[in-house]
C-alpha cells in the first residue's frame, strides 16, 4: 500500500513537471507585449534584460541651419529598444530626452562669470571666457538616463544631443528657436515624418519603424525645459510630458521685474555664460556659434545694465509660444528651488489650465530638481501613450508634499494655489531700527522708515538681526494655530531712493529664525518665499526710467509661489532690503531706500483667508 502511494506521489509530480514545461514552451512563444495593471505599465520579464536590449545611434535632419554650413542641421540621437521589437516585430511608445549636457560641460566655476560688483546702470566689465569642452561619450550610447525605469515597461527610450552640443550640428542658442525645433524633427522622425541617417553626413536611411508614434518626453531643469519647447511647436505625436523644474522663461531666470538677479547659487551667470556651458559640439563649428549667436545675438540682447525686458528676450519666453501646444502636462517643481524659481513652472500650469490642456502639478518643499512619484508617471504615460483608460485625467489637479512627508507620498488637492485660499492684506507699522509690526487694520498715518544698503549682510543675518539700520522688519502676532499658505503673496510698495537706481529685495519669513545647534533646520523652517525688483521698472517692463534722489514710487510685484504651513508659535515676517549678496548685484554700500509705510501693503495668500488668519492669531 505505501508503494502505491509513494508511486503515485511520483507520478503526479512528474505530470507537475511535464505541465509547467509544456506552459514554460508556451510562454517563450507567444509573443511579449506590455502589461498593464491598476493603470500602470507593467515590468515584463521578457524586456527586462539589458543583455537584449537594442541599442543604435542615427542623425536626424532638422528644417533648420543654425552652423551657417549651408546644410541642414542634424541631430545625434540615440535608441534603446527591447529585441522583441526587431524579432517580433512589436512596436512600441517612445519616452523621449533632450539635453545639452549629454556630451559634457564647461564647468561652473566663478571665474568665468559675470563680476557683480558694480554700481547698477553701469555697464559691466567684460568677462573671460572658459577653456573649450571636450566632447565624451562614446557611439551608440549618448545616455543611459531612463532606460532602466522604462524599458522594461515597454517603452523605447530615446536621447538627443540640443544643436551644437555633442555630435549635434547646429549652435547653442539657450532658448532658441532651433533649440525647439531640434526635439520636434526627433519626434517627427519617430512619427514617420522626417529622415534619420545612419551617419552624420550620409545618404543611408534609418526609420522608426518599432514606434506607435507616441511620444512622451521628460527630463529635469534644461532638460526639462526642452520638452516643453517641443510641445510649444504643437508637433503631432507628442502626446505628454513630465517637465521636472524647468526654466520656462530666461528673461525670468536671470531677471526679476526689471532687476538683473543671478538665478541661486550661480551669481553672476548670464545667458552667454550657459552658452559657453554647454557648447560642446563641433571644434571647427565654434567661432560661427561663438560669433553670431554669444557675440552677436547674445551681447546686443541681454543687456546687463537695464534689466528690462526686449524682444530677445520675449523670444526665449514659453510662455509666449503655447499657443499651438496640446500635450498632456503633468508638472513638478520644488518650492524651495532658488535656482530655476517655482513660478518658471506655475506660469505655465496656469497657462495650459486655460487652453484646456489635462494638466497636473506636483510640488515638493525641497530644492531644484525632484521628479513626481514613479506612480505618477507612470499612470501619466501610460494613459496618452498606450491609451490606456486609468482616470488620471480625473485625479486631483495638484499633489502637495507637506512639510513633514517623504516626497513619495504627496497630499492631493483640488488644485494649485489652494482652492480655498484667498488674499489676506497686511499693512505695517513702524519700529525700525528695530522690528515693526504686520497687522491687518490699516493704521494711521505714519513716518517713513530708511533703510541703508549694504550687500556684505546676508538675507538670514538681517532677518535675525534684533537692531539694524541695513533692513525694514514688520512682524505679525505669533500664531496660536498653525497657518496654510498657498498661492502667491503680492506686494504693493511705495518707495524712494538716494541715487538712481536701487536693488529692491523682499523676503517673506517665518520667525523666531532656528539656528539651533540641537535641532538641524529644515529647509521650511525660516524662509517662506521671496522676490526682486527694480524700482525703475515701477511703470513698465520694457522701459526702465532713472529715479529721481528723494521721489516716492508706487510698485507692485509678485513674490515666488508658495504652499507651506507655518507652524504654531511662529510669527510671519516681511523683509525689507536693498541688495541681496546671493542674487543681485553688489553696487558700493551706502544707497538708502526710504519706505513709505503708509503706501506699503502686502496680501498673503492664507487657506481660509482672513477668518483662518484671525483665528489663528488669537
Amino acid at each position: 500500500m505505501k508503494i502505491r502511494k509513494n508511486l503515485s506521489l511520483s507520478v503526479v509530480c512528474l505530470m507537475l513537471i511535464q505541465l509547467c514545461a509544456l506552459n514554460s514552451r508556451a510562454q517563450q512563444n507567444e509573443p511579449a507585449k506590455p502589461v498593464f495593471k491598476d493603470g500602470e505599465a507593467q515590468i515584463v520579464k521578457a524586456f527586462e534584460d539589458p543583455a537584449y536590449w537594442i541599442r543604435e545611434d542615427l542623425w536626424v535632419e532638422t528644417e533648420f541651419d543654425s552652423d551657417g554650413d549651408g546644410l541642414s542641421d542634424r541631430m545625434h540621437v540615440d535608441v534603446t529598444r527591447p529585441r522583441q521589437t526587431e524579432s517580433e516585430g512589436l512596436k512600441l511608445p517612445v519616452v523621449y530626452n533632450s539635453s545639452p549636457y549629454f556630451a559634457g560641460t564647461a564647468g561652473n566655476n566663478p571665474e568665468f562669470f559675470w563680476d557683480v560688483h558694480h554700481e547698477l546702470g553701469e555697464q559691466p566689465k567684460h568677462h573671460v571666457h572658459p577653456p573649450e569642452v571636450q566632447r565624451r561619450g562614446e557611439r551608440p550610447v549618448i545616455s543611459k538616463g531612463h532606460v532602466d525605469t522604462w524599458v522594461p515597461r515597454g517603452y523605447i527610450v530615446v536621447h538627443s544631443s540640443s544643436p551644437g552640443t555633442g555630435l549635434s550640428d547646429g549652435s547653442p542658442t539657450v532658448g532658441g528657436d532651433n533649440e525647439s525645433l531640434a526635439p520636434k524633427a526627433v519626434i517627427d522622425w519617430l512619427c514617420g515624418r522626417a529622415k534619420g541617417y545612419k551617419t552624420r553626413r550620409g545618404n543611408e536611411e534609418v526609420e522608426a519603424y518599432w514606434s506607435t508614434g507616441k511620444v512622451g518626453m521628460t527630463g529635469t531643469s534644461y532638460n526639462g525645459t526642452l520638452p516643453l519647447a517641443a510641445a510649444t511647436t504643437g508637433v503631432e505625436g507628442l502626446e505628454a510630458i513630465i517637465p521636472v523644474a524647468p526654466n520656462t522663461s530666461y528673461y525670468h531666470y536671470y531677471r526679476s521685474y526689471g532687476l538683473v538677479r543671478s538665478p541661486g547659487g550661480y551669481l553672476g551667470e548670464d545667458v552667454d555664460v550657459l552658452f559657453d556651458f554647454i557648447h560642446s559640439g563641433d571644434l571647427d563649428k565654434r567661432a560661427y556659434a561663438r560669433e553670431h549667436v554669444r557675440d552677436t545675438e547674445m551681447k546686443n540682447g541681454q543687456d546687463r545694465v537695464t534689466g528690462d525686458y526686449n524682444d530677445f528676450w520675449a523670444g526665449r519666453d514659453y510662455l509666449n509660444d503655447m499657443e499651438p501646444m496640446k500635450a498632456a502636462l503633468l508638472m513638478s517643481h520644488g518650492f524651495n528651488d532658488w535656482n530655476v524659481m517655482p513660478e518658471h513652472s506655475y506660469r505655465i500650469y496656469e497657462a495650459a489650465k486655460a487652453k484646456g490642456i489635462p494638466a497636473q502639478i506636483y510640488y515638493h518643499q525641497n530644492g531644484h530638481g525632484g521628479p513626481p512619484p514613479i506612480s505618477m508617471m507612470n499612470r501619466w504615460f501610460t494613459r496618452y501613450l498606450f491609451g490606456i483608460e486609468n482616470g488620471v485625467e480625473n485625479d486631483a489637479r495638484a499633489w502637495i508634499v507637506r512639510e513633514d512627508d517623504e516626497r513619495e507620498k504627496p497630499t492631493p488637492y483640488k488644485d494649485y494655489p489652494n482652492p480655498d485660499a484667498s488674499p489676506v492684506k497686511f499693512y505695517l507699522t513702524g519700529g525700525a531700527p528695530k522690528k515693526g509690526g504686520l497687522v491687518t487694520e490699516q493704521p494711521s498715518k505714519q513716518a517713513a522708515e530708511a533703510l541703508v544698503d549694504n550687500y556684505s549682510f546676508s538675507a538670514e543675518a538681517l532677518a535675525q538681526a534684533e537692531i539694524t539700520e541695513h533692513r525694514l522688519i514688520f512682524v505679525s502676532p505669533e500664531l496660536k494655530e498653525d497657518l496654510h499658505i498657498s498661492g502667491e503673496a503680492k506686494i504693493t510698495i511705495k518707495a524712494a531712493s538716494s541715487k538712481p537706481a536701487v536693488n529692491l529685495s523682499v523676503y517673506l519669513v517665518s520667525l523666531p529664525w532656528n539656528n539651533s545647534q540641537w535641532r538641524k533646520p529644515k529647509i521650511t523652517d525660516n524662509l517662506i518665499t521671496r522676490g526682486w525688483a527694480d524700482l525703475q521698472n515701477y511703470k513698465s517692463l520694457r522701459e526702465s526710467e532713472p529715479l529721481k534722489p528723494g521721489k516716492f514710487y508706487e510698485m507692485t510685484f509678485e513674490l515666488q509661489p508658495d504652499d507651506q504651513v507655518i507652524k504654531a508659535g511662529q510669527q510671519i515676517g516681511l523683509l525689507i532690503f536693498s541688495s541681496d549678496r546671493d542674487f543681485t548685484l553688489r553696487p558700493k554700500p551706502g544707497t538708502e531706500l526710504t519706505v513709505d509705510l503708509n503706501g506699503t501693503s502686502i496680501e498673503i495668500p492664507v487657506v481660509g483667508g482672513t477668518e483662518a488668519y484671525n483665528k489663528a492669531i488669537r
